[in-house]
């Protein structure tokens, strides 16, 4: 799966991805083959938190 690498455009796609498609970041991850230390790495570098309650990054 390419991912967008500019942090913002990250945000967007992976929530959008979150709210449309999978019910959790570990889901979304695992399906995708995507590294979640990555995501979480970039998106907190950027001020972002994940939030399981809600599901998305905040």
């Amino acid at each position: 799966m390419s991912m967008p690498e500019d942090p913002i455009m990250l945000y967007s796609y992976i929530n959008t991805l979150l709210r449309d498609k999978y019910p959790s970041l570990d889901e979304l991850c695992r399906s995708a083959c995507i590294d979640e230390k990555l995501i979480r790495s970039k998106l907190g570098a950027a001020g972002f938190e994940y939030d399981s309650e809600y599901n998305r990054f905040i």
